[in-house]
């Protein structure tokens, strides 16, 4: 009996490695083994051209971060799009889902209207905005009708960062606001009906009951985006052509690393700041989830 019991043990146990066996190969080849590969680059000069080669040079990629104007310029610049782009979005994700969450006539018609720009290409829209950014685009002819100063978008270092910011704002909001709005039909309505009866107004319903018990997907959104946003790259690539312009206003960590791997080929010190960023990344999630409190 003990050994049908052992035997039967075993072979749940194999039914589940066997289901597990395909996830963990495919983590492991395009996951595990390119993070390793990514640490042993930090620490060596790679030579790609002609035979590859590889010789250690211990910390000296790392240390080179700290001489490299262009680094902290494009730690400057993502960190201003951080800072300024995930409140932003954060905030318009919600207010969208609390007005589609509320009994307003054609919810479900602008529920799919704001989610379009979620399932559009991230680089057919930043072609969109780019017309729509041109000196004689859209945008400036609207703000000249309505009397306000007009910008060059697209090549004033001054706001050509900003532009890219509305831009992901707009993209990426509804996505998050997605989120909320499973969030908000969650809640109980029976817990806005007792708020109600003992005399809350609208605003303290919204402060007592929706903001505390939207804080897990308040924290899961930031996290995502703070993510997201620290490795932006397509649209400042699409927007530059790749140089990261003007002025290496539009620069990010991410098209930096780009630019040292296959412009430089200097595989090495790109390896140290992807993993340098990766720290950044995992300090502020840190940072964020004691702020939260989860």
């Amino acid at each position: 009996m003990l050994l049908k019991s052992r035997d039967k043990k075993i072979q749940e146990a194999m039914t589940g490695y066997s289901f597990m066996a395909p996830t963990v190969i495919v983590m492991t080849i395009f996951t595990i083994l390119p993070i390793v590969y990514a640490i042993f680059l930090s620490f060596n000069r790679v030579r790609i051209l002609g035979e590859l080669s590889y010789r250690f040079i211990g910390w000296r990629n790392f240390l080179r971060v700290a001489g490299d104007e262009r680094v902290w310029m494009a730690l400057k610049n993502t960190a201003e799009y951080v800072i300024i782009v995930v409140p932003i979005q954060t905030i318009l994700a919600l207010v969208l889902a609390l007005i589609l969450n509320s009994k307003i006539k054609g919810k479900n018609f602008f529920r799919i209207i704001f989610f379009l720009p979620t399932v559009t290409s991230s680089a057919v829209l930043t072609l969109i905005f780019m017309w729509i950014y041109n000196s004689n685009g859209l945008l400036n002819n609207l703000l000249a009708f309505l009397g306000l100063p007009t910008y060059n978008w697209l090549g004033d270092p001054a706001v050509a960062l900003k532009a890219i910011m509305i831009m992901n704002i707009w993209s990426t909001a509804p996505f998050f606001m997605v989120i909320y709005l499973a969030a908000l039909q969650d809640i109980p309505e029976s817990l806005y009906e007792a708020a109600k009866i003992d005399g809350a107004n609208g605003l303290d319903r919204f402060f007592s009951i929706t903001l505390p018990l939207l804080k897990p997907v308040t924290f899961f959104i930031m996290v995502m985006g703070i993510i997201g946003t620290f490795q932006l790259f397509d649209q400042s690539y699409i927007f530059s052509a790749g140089s990261g312009g003007p002025n290496n206003s539009t620069l990010t960590v991410v098209l930096l690393i780009y630019q040292y791997a296959f412009k430089s080929l200097d595989m090495g010190y790109a390896a140290a700041l992807a993993l340098m960023l990766a720290g950044v990344i995992m300090v502020t999630t840190v940072v964020q989830r004691q702020l939260f409190k989860e």
